[in-house]
């Protein structure tokens, strides 16, 4: 019949419909406006009750208001963050499972490991980079330093006498002190700690002689006297520690003291754009919720909320940076 050349037959759309694969049927019913169909997950890549897992519960409740759905926050943590980025990586590219992680999983780990389960570069779609997260130097009362350049000349005139914490091998803390021992030629030991409070209570202790830390964990004892404030990492002094100059405003300007560690949100790369759009303008409605701002105050952080395009040329500017220092450390974890 003339007719029937017009319409498929059923085996012939079904056929269609394989062809176009999971990402373009994803791409057509963003669309039509279908996203999110069901309940938002933040798979936070870290155990529950630090920094990045605050922040993730923070964002969790406005999104949801905003997105009409309910919005999970499920902690995966293990292996240094790459466990939970690896489910979120490998889950279906259909906006319901995101990533809420630190520059650490997301960025510095290709670096760390030769053998990640996964790409960074390729399989990992930028949402948003939520704050910055700077960290500082914190040293025992007993140093007598006050800024950079008297603790870079104290360690270096007592050769092989000292030891730096860190709260785990490749961390940002363990990376800087591994800088910071090489460029003073100073032949520190590393502690590395199974996260901040033992760190810091064995710098208290008088066990080490200095770490870096969270604003966030270390301020209670600055303001104490009982820890000493050396410098904060990055280029500008943070709202919750305002007096505390950075080390690069101290007048050292190398990289490693000037890089910023952050909190992220990241997808599966193949997420549709319909869907990747939706996300970052709710993201910047959300960056105006004053709980948001008050938890990303509250952990030393500087809220950003920068979309995928801003995410995108602050993630690859960093990108060399961070691989310069691992090197200059010579750090690897496999």
């Amino acid at each position: 019949m003339q007719g029937s050349a017009t319409f498929p037959s059923r085996r012939a759309v079904l056929q269609g419909m394989a062809a176009m694969g999971g990402a373009s049927l994803l791409g057509a019913a963003a669309q039509t406006g279908q996203w999110p169909s069901k309940p938002v997950r933040l798979i936070v890549p870290y155990n529950a009750g630090g920094g990045t897992d605050i922040i993730a519960r923070a964002l969790a409740e406005p999104m949801s208001r905003l997105l009409g759905q309910p919005v999970v926050v499920d902690n995966r943590g293990g292996a240094g963050g790459i466990l939970g980025t690896d489910a979120v990586l490998k889950s279906q590219p259909d906006g319901h499972t995101l990533l809420v992680g630190l520059g650490t999983s997301m960025m510095v780990n290709q670096y760390l490991y030769t053998k990640l389960p996964h790409d960074l570069q390729k399989d990992m779609a930028l949402v948003t980079q939520v704050a910055t997260v700077p960290v500082v130097l914190v040293a025992h009362p007993s140093v007598p330093a006050s800024n950079m350049k008297e603790l870079l000349a104290y360690v270096g005139a007592n050769k092989g006498k000292f030891s730096y914490g860190s709260w785990g091998q490749g961390s940002q803390a363990h990376l800087v002190g591994a800088y910071i021992s090489k460029s003073a030629n100073a032949d520190m030991g590393h502690a590395a700690y199974k996260g901040e409070a033992p760190m810091l209570q064995d710098l208290i202790g008088g066990q080490i002689q200095f770490c870096l830390a969270s604003v966030s964990s270390s301020r209670p004892f600055i303001e104490s006297g009982r820890l000493k404030a050396i410098g904060l990492i990055g280029r500008q002094r943070v709202p919750s520690m305002p007096n505390v100059p950075t080390i690069y405003e101290q007048g050292l300007t190398d990289d490693p003291y000037a890089l910023v560690g952050w909190i992220g949100m990241g997808a599966p790369a193949g997420i549709p754009k319909p869907v990747l759009d939706k996300l970052a303008a709710v993201m910047a409605e959300v960056a105006k919720d004053a709980k948001v701002q008050e938890q990303i105050f509250n952990i030393g952080g500087v809220a950003v909320m920068a979309g995928p395009e801003a995410f995108r040329t602050a993630y690859q500017g960093d990108v060399p940076k961070w691989k310069a220092l691992i090197e200059a450390a010579n750090v690897r974890l496999d």
